[in-house]
């Protein structure tokens, strides 16, 4: 792809209404803000109190499907912070997969790419939350286990010469750990010497990280009393320029696919759209979902949560129900309502009329892996399903650059003023 390319955009049939939750993510956070200051504290506090049963030898990170949180009241938050360091195994894994913000699979290209969005290539790695707080670095993964406990030039992050500084001060990064340079590429910042950053948007994040995380010399090598390197992500606006760089451009870690960030979205824990994942073969070595062997199968397979009424479901908020079980099936099976289930698309596909799921042709293969946490998105499933046939590609989010036809640059959200 060369920057100076003009194609006409691809008008590709309605396969989800990913535009209007953007639209309503935009809105609600304006209408509802958390206390954010209090949430970060009880977050950084919990990330690092956590007991020994929860520093175990680390596996390979599942993928983590989860539904929106936006309907978790401030009470209930609350309660799950006070009672997190309690949690084990699957309910742990859930906990903790709800406090990174993840993104959505784009299944359409938004509108006012250009103007609303950023754009960088999202290295390969484990995604962790990295705390510092009273002389000590504890990086999480999503599912709890310590992936380090280390000395960091982070705020407070080792116990220097000079002292560790108050406890009262801590430090919340979302970052993603890269093996093969044994590095942090900072991709968010939650909260930085106690100020908490949740209600600001991915513009100000992004640009007060940038601004402060290099004035503490954690950009530098490591030393003694600063284990592991951190760096910065080359961020870009999603113009033709900016995306060509983020697609084609050298960094200095391994891609795994580009991560999209609507510029005027808070830090919202869960699954969001306000924070799209695109992949192709190009830019990510992990497109097409492979099964336990390490082979991609011959059809598509799905993994959802089987609930009370025998409907399969989603990970969304609302779920997206893809078909229902026979009772008498559940039961001589053994399945039990909350149990993930996987299933094979069959030849019949998925139907999808004007954006919403009609029927899909499933096939029962067994029960999820244990270490599994959540059902797919509908986002992923989708996602999964156009790579095989009709992906979405490069050309067609430069195509979306290009139009300025009305539709493609009216704003996400109407303004009041």
């Amino acid at each position: 792809m060369a920057p100076h390319d003009l194609r006409r955009a691809y008008k590709r049939p309605a396969i989800s209404d990913q535009q209007r939750r953007r639209e309503l993510s935009l809105k609600r956070q304006e209408q509802g803000r958390r206390d954010a200051q209090l949430q970060a504290r009880r977050l950084a506090s919990t990330l690092l109190s956590l007991p020994p049963e929860h520093e175990q030898p680390s596996e390979p990170e599942p993928e983590l499907e989860l539904g929106s949180s936006s309907k978790e009241s401030d009470s209930d938050f609350e309660f799950d912070l006070r009672n997190a360091s309690k949690l084990r195994g699957t309910e742990a894994r859930k906990w903790f997969a709800r406090q990174l913000m993840l993104p959505e699979w784009m299944i359409d290209v938004p509108h006012r790419l250009p103007h609303d969005w950023y754009v960088f290539a999202r290295p390969s790695g484990k995604r962790c939350f990295v705390v510092s707080s009273d002389g000590t670095t504890i990086s999480r993964q999503r599912n709890g286990t310590v992936l380090h406990r280390f000395p960091s030039a982070l705020p407070n992050g080792a116990r220097t010469r000079d002292g560790s500084g108050s406890a009262q001060s801590y430090s919340i990064l979302d970052c993603i750990f890269h093996e093969m340079d044994q590095t942090y590429y900072v991709i968010d910042m939650v909260c930085w010497r106690g100020y908490s950053l949740y209600d600001c948007t991915a513009e100000f994040r992004f640009f007060w990280l940038n601004s402060k995380l290099a004035e503490t010399g954690a950009c530098e090598p490591p030393s003694h009393y600063h284990k592991y390197r951190f760096s910065l992500v080359p961020v870009h606006t999603c113009d033709q320029s900016g995306l060509h760089a983020a697609y084609a451009g050298g960094v200095p870690y391994v891609k795994d696919g580009l991560l999209f960030y609507n510029k005027h979205a808070h830090y919202q824990p869960g699954n969001t759209p306000l924070a799209l994942v695109w992949k192709d073969e190009n830019c990510s070595q992990y497109v097409i979902d492979t099964d336990n062997k390490g082979q991609v199968p011959s059809h598509q397979q799905v993994v959802l949560e089987l609930q009370d009424d025998g409907k399969v479901t989603t990970s969304d908020d609302p779920p997206v129900v893809f078909s229902c079980l026979d009772l008498d099936f559940i039961q001589k099976s053994g399945l039990h309502s909350g149990n993930l289930l996987r299933f094979a698309i069959g030849d019949g596909g998925l139907s999808v009329v004007d954006g919403k799921l009609e029927k899909a042709d499933l096939h029962y293969l067994g029960k999820s892996n244990r270490a599994r946490a959540f059902a797919d998105s509908y986002s992923k499933v989708m996602f999964q399903n156009m790579v095989r046939g009709s992906p979405l590609k490069i050309d067609d989010l430069v195509a979306s650059i290009n139009t300025p036809d009305d539709e493609g640059n009216r704003p996400d959200v109407d303004m009041v003023g």
